[in-house]
């Protein structure tokens, strides 16, 4: 991205960039405030005509598929993520892509892993322009470092849908990594060596891209039953030998934290939500995989006996944890974007309740309501928090890029959104005058909730009035602030310089800030 220095404030207030990768951007207005127009994107229109009459479309190589695809320099690339730390065919892409020529690729992961710091060498080669996804560890240290030729975007699993979808970014080509599917293309995640759940992150792909091309190690004679991606719109399908690292995209050993501040944390979360009224006959909730969140649900499961509630369904990533809740009768359904241990995909596979969703049906901002707006109360962490209850899931208080925005931005639209983070990490406290960086906006966080005190949110006159006779430790930001500052001292401020290697995408499309080169000089 050029830095010309064309630079607007938003409606929070920060600095944004007017222009990026050659697009103009739309500030972020505020909560509900950008109303969009005009009609969906969709792919070019295909005929029967050229496609095998026996619905075979097997070619040799994912390169000769790719050849075929019409892979040229400026295109962009997408991929999903449901194979996590385990995939493998993302770098064979751009092996391929280079060894072609093609320069300048626009990559579109759903998210990236450290895996992929493999493609370092071709973005230094300009193999790839430039990153429009999540970049994790490496990418993001790289991009950080000011060395991407491109500015990154980052969008949550949602907006990445809506970008799709509303023709903000236009798929060239859809490589989706399969590990099941028949020769007409139809697929699912759910059966075959690769196993990994749901490929629901790989659904806009599908039906958006111009072409479409289906990889799997698990070929099965038509059909291809359940079919989580349909052949219809798909261009080619290839087998390959291995379509991704089984040992990786999953684990079998995701478990509970044993530490005791984390452990605490989780009981005082369970406590509040007990406190708050929130765990009730017909609730519903979502956590992650993390060790914390795993332990607030296994607390939530021993209220839920203790009193004999059932909750109507839980929002997934699911685990070995969730599915016992599921199967114990504590949940009716998990509806279940991805799935982050064997048993959730052993539960998809055989349990008609536990439901595979999309980032269309889950997080889409602009379609006709979507589900994270039912889901009664959300478990969320961030890497900093604001006074005004602002956070940051995508950079470090030292500045530099390391994660991604994942769904979280889309949870934030939950009836009630909770923050579970401890006061400090590696002696650098949470909670600051400002954050870093703005993922989301403080008017829609709840609750913040650590091992030395809960805060919640003004706004939240309800949950004030509930738990005010609880015995809880409910403070203050400032007192939170104040705590962490205490014991760790009030840190040095990260140093910048004045090129953005990344804008934060709200999850409307438009921008809500922008993160910025470290400069370590």
């Amino acid at each position: 991205m050029k830095n010309n220095n064309n630079f607007v404030f938003n409606a929070i207030g920060r600095k944004i960039p007017t222009n990026v990768n050659g697009k103009t951007v739309i500030p972020f207005m505020g909560i509900g405030k950008y109303l969009p127009e005009g009609n969906k994107h969709t792919s070019p229109i295909s005929t029967c005509a050229n496609f095998p009459s026996d619905g075979n479309k097997l070619l040799p190589t994912l390169k000769d598929s790719l050849i075929k695809a019409g892979l040229k320099s400026g295109m962009t690339i997408s991929t999903h993520h449901h194979f996590r730390n385990g995939d493998i065919i993302a770098n064979q892409i751009f092996d391929m892509a280079s060894e072609l020529g093609v320069k300048d690729l626009i990559w579109f992961p759903s998210a990236s892993f450290e895996c992929h710091a493999y493609l370092i060498k071709y973005l230094e080669n300009g193999t790839i322009h430039h990153i429009e996804g999540s970049m994790n560890g490496s990418l993001g240290r790289f991009a950080s470092d000011g060395l991407m030729k491109g500015c990154g975007v980052l969008r949550s699993h949602g907006g990445r849908y809506q970008s799709v979808q509303d023709g903000e970014v236009h798929i060239d080509i859809a490589v989706i990594a399969a590990p099941t599917a028949d020769s007409f293309g139809n697929a699912n995640g759910i059966d075959g060596p690769a196993a990994c759940g749901s490929l629901g992150f790989a659904l806009a792909d599908s039906e958006f891209a111009d072409k479409v091309i289906i990889v799997t190690d698990n070929l099965v004679v038509f059909p291809c039953i359940p079919w989580q991606i349909q052949g219809n719109n798909v261009d080619y399908v290839v087998q390959v030998e291995k379509v991704g690292l089984p040992e990786k995209i999953v684990s079998g050993t995701t478990e509970i934290t044993k530490s005791p501040d984390r452990l605490f944390l989780a009981e005082l979360t369970a406590k509040f939500c007990e406190a708050a009224e929130i765990i009730k006959n017909g609730f519903s909730f979502q956590s992650g995989a993390g060790g914390i969140s795993l332990a607030v649900g296994n607390y939530f499961k021993e209220i839920m006996v203790k009193n004999g509630i059932k909750a109507r369904f839980a929002r997934g990533g699911s685990n070995k944890y969730l599915v016992s809740m599921l199967e114990a009768g504590l949940v009716d359904y998990i509806l279940d974007g991805q799935t982050f241990d064997l048993e959730g995909v052993r539960s998809m596979r055989e349990n008609p309740n536990h439901v595979w969703t999309s980032p269309f049906t889950s997080y889409n901002y602009h379609s006709k309501g979507n589900f994270a707006s039912q889901v009664d109360v959300v478990i969320l962490g961030a890497t900093e928090i604001d006074v005004n209850f602002n956070a940051n899931v995508v950079t470090h208080s030292d500045g530099y890029l390391l994660h991604g925005i994942g769904g979280w931005q889309n949870c934030l639209f939950s009836k009630t959104v909770i923050l579970t983070v401890p006061l400090f990490r590696d002696r650098i406290p949470v909670i600051k005058d400002e954050v870093t960086t703005i993922c989301g906006p403080g008017e829609l966080i709840d609750v913040v909730i650590t091992e030395r005190g809960i805060a919640i949110n003004p706004l939240r006159v309800d949950l004030i009035e509930k738990t005010k006779d609880s015995g809880l430790p409910i403070v203050s930001m400032t007192e939170l602030k104040e705590m962490a500052e205490k014991i760790c001292g009030i840190p040095s401020k990260p140093k910048f310089g004045n090129k953005p290697i990344a804008i934060v995408k709200w999850v409307d499309g438009t921008v809500i800030d922008t993160v910025w080169g470290v400069d370590e000089s």
